[in-house]
């Protein structure tokens, strides 16, 4: 019995660590994945927005850029513009292209971020925010379609954890 109670009780303790780390890829194949994930923030939505779109350079971590250095990122806040970083030597990059932004509320984009730009991939990152008592909600989702070698459903619980990693960076960024 004693057992029974203690392989009982590891097997609940696995489940939400296992949750935790692949709850957030809501579907994925070798044509593609989608990757969803739902954050509270202790801040109201307005605020959250203004940093997630005019603060990046400041809450997004510089080893997942091309120049090492966050600070070069910016978001023009229009339809069109351009998520892009700034190199050495008058280089730069672009990363997404802004599709739809609803101050305070949406901010869609497409493009492929990191090794995905390579790949013969669509894909399209939005984040929805929406107010809920003193917190804001913020849901995230990015799907990616297309062609990879081997197949896309590998990348997507890397891209799940890296795209993760950027939004803990930006809540804790907004919430000081």
């Amino acid at each position: 019995m004693k057992k029974i109670l203690i392989l009982l009780f590891s097997s609940i303790l696995a489940i939400p660590f296992y949750q935790s780390i692949h709850a957030s890829v809501a579907d994925s194949s070798s044509y593609g994945f989608t990757i969803k994930q739902e954050y509270t923030i202790k801040d109201p939505a307005d605020s959250v927005f203004k940093n997630l779109v005019y603060n990046i350079g400041k809450w997004w971590d510089s080893e997942h850029t091309y120049s090492h250095d966050a600070r070069n990122l910016t978001i023009q806040p229009f339809a069109g513009g351009c998520f892009c970083e700034r190199l050495k030597d008058s280089g730069s990059v672009r990363h997404m292209t802004v599709i739809n932004i609803v101050p305070g509320k949406t901010l869609r984009m497409e493009g492929g971020l990191g090794p995905l730009q390579s790949m013969a991939v669509n894909a399209i990152l939005t984040f929805s925010i929406s107010q809920s008592c003193n917190n804001a909600e913020l849901e995230v989702t990015y799907t990616v379609g297309g062609y990879a070698p081997g197949g896309l459903q590998k990348m997507a619980p890397i891209v799940d954890r890296v795209l993760g990693q950027q939004m803990k960076r930006m809540i804790e960024y907004d919430e000081k």
